[in-house]
């Protein structure tokens, strides 16, 4: 997936909220949008090289989203909108091994209580599948884990997906590692342990759980390989 916008280099400095961040746009500071409510500490340090989106639209307060930083020379997007965008795009592509067989897809369907991001289905509707996307940033060595803060809704989507699941719909969670270059993929059960014990209670019930990195860079980000998931 191409951002097919202007795309430009800045330095980090600080984050006064979730909202927003101070860089170093040509030698001056100015304020951008930060995509992504999560924490990001180990990502966005002062000093640290990140990428900015141009938004042209007249009405936003801010010119640009800040969508990608450096970790050492890893490059890793952080915009949090990119996910669904990414793994809309595999589906349609078929570069989703467990979901080959489903050709219609919809997002933003309410099953429950929750609303997941993609209601998949056979021709017919004979066979229909529930898909929750999270995207992953937190990483340590090769190591990644989600979440990066704790998140009652993540855990309750999950318990949503295994009463799919026992209403007979095919259910699963895919976790889209937004960097490249990672081995395995885990729950952070020190930061959010319902959301582990959760997650191990879908695996019990036959719910899929699904986790691949990513080609990321500057100017896109495009799924790329499914990896080991430790639970």
């Amino acid at each position: 997936m191409k951002y097919n916008k202007n795309i430009y280099e800045a330095i980090f400095k600080s984050r006064p909220n979730r909202f927003n961040a101070n860089v170093i746009l040509n030698g001056e500071e100015i304020v951008v949008h930060v995509p992504n409510t999560g924490r990001c500490r180990e990502i966005l340090k002062e000093g640290t090289k990140v990428f900015l989106r141009e938004e042209l639209n007249p009405s936003r307060k801010t010119k640009y989203d800040l969508i990608a930083a450096m970790k050492d020379d890893i490059l890793i997007s952080i915009d949090s909108q990119v996910p669904n965008k990414v793994v809309n795009e595999a589906l349609n592509n078929k570069k989703i091994d467990t979901l080959h067989k489903y050709t219609k897809i919809n997002r933003e369907k309410t099953f429950g209580k929750s609303r997941f991001d993609f209601k998949l289905s056979t021709e017919g509707e004979s066979e229909v599948y529930y898909l929750e996307v999270k995207g992953v940033t937190l990483e340590d060595s090769g190591h990644c884990r989600f979440p990066d803060a704790p998140t009652e809704r993540g855990a309750r989507h999950i318990l949503e997906l295994i009463e799919a699941k026992r209403q007979g719909f095919g259910a699963g969670i895919l976790f889209l590692i937004q960097l490249d270059n990672v081995k395995t993929f885990s729950p952070n059960d020190i930061t959010d342990p319902e959301f582990g014990n959760a997650l191990r209670l879908a695996k019990e019930n036959n719910v899929d759980i699904m986790a691949y990195n990513c080609k990321v860079e500057k100017d896109g980000i495009e799924i790329n390989k499914k990896i080991d998931i430790i639970l």
